[in-house]
């Protein structure tokens, strides 16, 4: 089994083809590219997103994602949950599988825990609302601004961060395993890492405290995320991937 991992693909697969990767050629459905966050392949359910989808499916690995900030959490949750090697999973193809919150999965001996989503931090000048009766004037005042904004149900969900019903399970979970995992899979980063990499720019939130908990408290060999559109290692364990790829095994 081989295991390959790379940062937010939003849609766009290319890396994933012979010219940019190579490596395609050896692989079977048995190996992984795992995609951290932003996925970005279930956004408008148009015909061309379909076509790109069944490309995806029909390469030779299995894809895996954890969601992502620029998801389509209205189209996610129509898909069915079922379990996967030991967590929950929905199938958005029968090899494109997206990992759900707060699991713990094992892959040929390995554990994996997995805790999509993040913060937007594009949009400072406010979420609009479709239903607003001054909705086309205030899109058109925003966007001749250049502001950064975004419309909830279209481009904005709120479920782009956890429900606490998510954290719950993440915990229940993490206990089970004794806080002990191999690998973590996630969008955005620990508060103190995401502060090592932007300095102040993006503030912490619930979930990127969430996860520095975990960093003080769990056992575990890697961390993978993606969110911050660089390539990077912190503190030799956390693990920044944008457009590269690497093999973990």
């Amino acid at each position: 089994m081989r295991i390959y991992i790379t940062g937010d693909t939003h849609g766009d697969f290319s890396r994933l083809g012979k010219g940019c990767f190579p490596e395609l050629e050896r692989l079977t459905k048995d190996d992984y590219v795992v995609i951290c966050g932003d996925f970005g392949g279930v956004w408008d359910d148009g015909s061309e997103e379909q076509r790109l989808l069944d490309q995806l499916d029909r390469r030779p690995f299995t894809t895996l994602f954890v969601s992502g900030n620029h998801e389509n959490y209205d189209l996610l949750s129509k898909f069915p949950v079922s379990e996967w090697n030991g967590g929950k999973v929905q199938a958005i193809r029968p090899s494109i599988l997206h990992l759900l919150r707060g699991q713990v999965f094992t892959l040929d001996g390995q554990t994996f825990f997995t805790m999509g989503g993040a913060s937007s931090h594009d949009v400072s000048d406010g979420i609009l609302e479709l239903d607003d009766p001054y909705f086309k004037q205030k899109y058109r005042l925003l966007s001749f601004r250049d502001a950064l904004f975004r419309v909830n149900h279209q481009s904005w969900w709120k479920e782009e961060l956890p429900s606490d019903a998510e954290y719950l399970e993440a915990r229940e979970n993490l206990q089970r395993h004794g806080w002990k995992v191999d690998y973590i899979l996630t969008h955005c980063a620990p508060t103190s890492i995401q502060e090592a990499i932007v300095s102040g720019l993006y503030a912490p939130d619930r979930l990127t405290d969430f996860l520095e908990e975990l960093r003080k408290k769990c056992r575990f060999e890697s961390w993978f995320f993606g969110h911050y559109h660089n390539n990077k290692v912190i503190a030799k364990k956390f693990v920044l991937l944008y457009e590269e790829m690497i093999a973990l095994r």
